[in-house]
């Protein structure tokens, strides 16, 4: 009965070793997934840039669609000018954080044909 429970414990030991070695790999960053570090730290340069966004004179931040990933900051939307866009991108590059910016923005009324 001993050896019984002895070799019970000792799998349920490997058994729990195993999945924890499991959970912390998916937590793993790849090159086209996040850690889940890698993904707060995201989240925060994207509030930080939304916030210098909105603090921005002459820029409709509402128009204005913010993702990250792994710092690299992408700003998409419609916007009235390319003064409007170029006032936007030079906030996003003034957070910290920001490795840099892709501009993925348009203005209002320049969009090709489909």
């Amino acid at each position: 009965m001993k050896s019984s429970l002895r070799y019970t414990a000792a799998f349920a030991l490997a058994f729990l070793g195993a999945v924890s070695i499991g959970a912390i790999s998916a937590c793993a960053a790849t090159a086209t997934h996040e850690g889940t570090g890698g993904y707060v730290d995201d989240s925060a340069v994207t509030a930080k840039v939304k916030a210098a966004l909105l603090d921005t004179k002459g820029v409709d931040s509402t128009e204005i669609t913010v993702e990250t990933f792994k710092g690299v900051v992408k700003l998409s939307g419609f916007l009235d000018s390319k003064d409007m866009i170029a006032l936007a991108v030079d906030a996003a590059e003034g957070v910290n954080g920001v490795k840099s910016v892709t501009n993925d923005m348009t203005v209002k009324g320049q969009q090709g044909p489909r």
